[in-house]
C-alpha cells in the first residue's frame, strides 16, 4: 500500500495553493445582474471589499513560510487567523447575496431594484479558496514545532547525502600514514632479528 505525503508537508502547500486561488478571484466577477433574464451589470471581487481577500491571502502565505522556516508555533496560529478571517469575509459579505433578488446594500453597480446576484466564476473561486485555506491554516496551526520546521528539513537534507570531500580526502591520508608506520616498523624488526642472527658466538671460558 502506497503511503501517503505527511500533514506537515501538504498543509503549506494547501495553503499556498488556496491562497493563489483566492487572489485569483479578486480580479474576476463575483455577481452579474440580471433583470427580465437579461444581464444588466456585473460587480468583482474588488469592487466588493476593495482586494481585502487577496490581502489576507498574502499574509497568510507569508506566515506559513515565516513559520516553516523558523518553526515558531505563534506564526502558524497567525497563519489561522488570516485565513479564518479571509472565510469569514466571503460568509459575510459575499455568501448572503448569492441569488438575492433587489437591490444589495449600497452596491453602486445594480442600479435595477430587481436585479438577481447570479454567482460567477469570481465567487465560486473565492468559496472554494476561502474554504480550504480556512480549514488547511487552522490544521496547520496545530502542528508542533518539529512539524512545522519538517519541509525545511527534508528539502535541506539533500545536499548533505553526499559526503564532503575533504574528510574523505584526510580519511586516507591518515590510513596511508598508519601503513607507512607499520611497514617502517616491520622493516626495523626485520633488521632487528638480521642483527642478533649475525652476531657471532663467543667461545665459553672456563674459570675453574
Amino acid at each position: 500500500m502506497r503511503r501517503l505525503p505527511p500533514a506537515e508537508l501538504v498543509l503549506p502547500l494547501t495553503i499556498v495553493l488556496a491562497a493563489v486561488i483566492l487572489g485569483v478571484s479578486e480580479f474576476m466577477t463575483t455577481f452579474e445582474f440580471t433583470s427580465a433574464g437579461e444581464p444588466r451589470s456585473s460587480s468583482t471581487a474588488a469592487d466588493r471589499h476593495s482586494y481585502a481577500l487577496l490581502i489576507l491571502a498574502v499574509v497568510a502565505v507569508a506566515f506559513t513560510v515565516y513559520a516553516v522556516l523558523t518553526g515558531l508555533r505563534s506564526a502558524a496560529i497567525a497563519t489561522a487567523v488570516f485565513g479564518l478571517a479571509a472565510l469569514l469575509l466571503f460568509l459575510i459579505l459575499d455568501l448572503p447575496d448569492a441569488g438575492r433578488v433587489g437591490p444589495l446594500g449600497d452596491d453602486p453597480s445594480v442600479y435595477f431594484a430587481d436585479a438577481r446576484a447570479d454567482p460567477q466564476t469570481g465567487f465560486w473561486l473565492a468559496a472554494v479558496g476561502g474554504v480550504v485555506l480556512g480549514l488547511a491554516s487552522v490544521a496547520f496551526a496545530t502542528l508542533r514545532s518539529h512539524q512545522l520546521r519538517a519541509p525545511m528539513e527534508l528539502f535541506g537534507s539533500a545536499p548533505r547525502s553526499e559526503p564532503p570531500p575533504e574528510p574523505a580526502d584526510r580519511s586516507a591520508a591518515a590510513r596511508s600514514d598508519r601503513a607507512a608506520a607499520r611497514e617502517r616498523l616491520a622493516r626495523a624488526r626485520r633488521g632487528e632479528r638480521f642483527d642478533l642472527e649475525s652476531e657471532p658466538d663467543h667461545p665459553r671460558v672456563d674459570r675453574n
